[in-house]
C-alpha cells in the first residue's frame, strides 16, 4: 500500500476524475483516492472538479444545467464518462479510502451535503470516506447532517481560525496548499489530533523534502509513481498502520 492521495485518480496518466482514472491509482495499492463532487440538474452527485465541463469533456456549460443522462452522453477523455460519486465507491469498497471535496460554491448546490451523505449510506461507505470542502458552511452542514462521517477542511494558505472550526464540530483532517506549511502550523495539527493533508505535490524534491520533514503528513499528489518511488524505503511501515 502507498500512503497518499491520488488526486482525481491519476490525471498525469488518464483523464481526471474518471473511473479509468480511479482505477490506474487503485493498480499502484494507493491508499486514498480524492475526487471532487457536484451536482447535477436532477441533483445527482457526480464526480468532476470544475462547475462546468468546458476543459475536462467536450461539450460546453455548467454542471448544474445538465440533467444526469445528458452528461453521460459527453466524452470527458478517451471515451470515458462523467462518473457518479456511487460508481467510483463502489469501485473503491475495500481497495482504499475516499477524500471526498464536495465542490460546493455558497448556494450554487442545494442539498448537495444531504444527497453526498444519502450515497454514502447507500454504499455502505461511512467508515472508507471522508469529506472535505473549501467551503466550510458546507462542512458544518454535513456534520448537523451526521455525527458519524468524518469530515475535513481544506485551505488555500495557513490560519490559526481553522483550529476552533475544526474542535467544534469535530473535523478530523485539515488539507493545506503545501506552500504553506510551518513547523508551528503542524504542531498545532498535532496537538488537536488533526491529520494534515498537503496540496498538490508533484515535485520530486518537494515529495523529499516533506517526507524528510514531516513524515506523518499525508502528501496529495497527480505524479503517482513518483511519490510510489519517494514511499518505497517506509513501505513496511506504512503497511502496518490502520488508515
Amino acid at each position: 500500500m502507498i500512503l497518499g492521495l491520488a488526486h482525481r485518480g491519476y490525471p498525469r496518466k488518464v483523464p481526471e476524475n474518471t473511473l479509468a482514472s480511479f482505477q490506474a491509482a487503485l493498480d499502484l495499492s494507493y491508499s486514498h483516492l480524492e475526487l471532487d463532487v457536484q451536482l447535477t440538474k436532477d441533483g445527482v452527485p457526480v464526480v468532476i472538479h470544475d462547475t462546468t465541463v468546458n476543459r475536462t469533456t467536450n461539450g460546453k456549460g455548467r454542471v448544474v444545467d445538465f440533467t444526469f443522462d445528458e452528461l453521460r452522453k459527453l466524452d470527458a477523455g478517451g471515451g470515458q464518462q462523467i462518473p457518479t460519486l456511487e460508481e467510483v465507491l463502489q469501485l473503491a469498497n475495500g481497495k482504499a479510502k475516499v477524500d471526498i471535496e464536495l465542490k460546493q460554491s455558497g448556494n450554487l448546490y442545494p442539498g448537495l451535503e444531504q444527497k453526498v451523505l444519502d450515497v454514502v449510506r447507500s454504499c455502505d461507505a461511512l467508515d472508507q470516506v471522508f469529506v472535505t470542502s473549501f467551503d466550510h458552511y458546507s462542512i458544518v452542514r454535513m456534520r448537523e447532517l451526521s455525527r458519524e462521517i468524518e469530515l475535513g477542511l481544506v485551505l488555500y494558505g495557513a490560519t490559526p481560525a481553522v483550529f476552533p472550526l475544526a474542535k467544534q464540530i469535530d473535523a478530523r483532517y485539515v488539507s493545506v496548499k503545501y506552500i504553506y506549511l510551518t513547523d508551528e502550523f503542524v504542531q498545532r495539527c498535532d496537538e488537536q489530533g488533526i491529520q494534515l493533508i498537503a496540496w498538490t505535490i508533484d515535485d520530486e524534491q518537494d515529495m523529499h523534502d516533506i517526507r524528510s520533514q514531516y513524515p506523518h503528513i499525508w502528501v496529495c499528489t497527480n505524479e503517482l509513481e513518483r511519490w510510489k518511488q519517494c514511499m518505497e524505503p517506509f513501505k513496511s511501515k506504512v503497511n502496518q498502520l490502520k488508515i
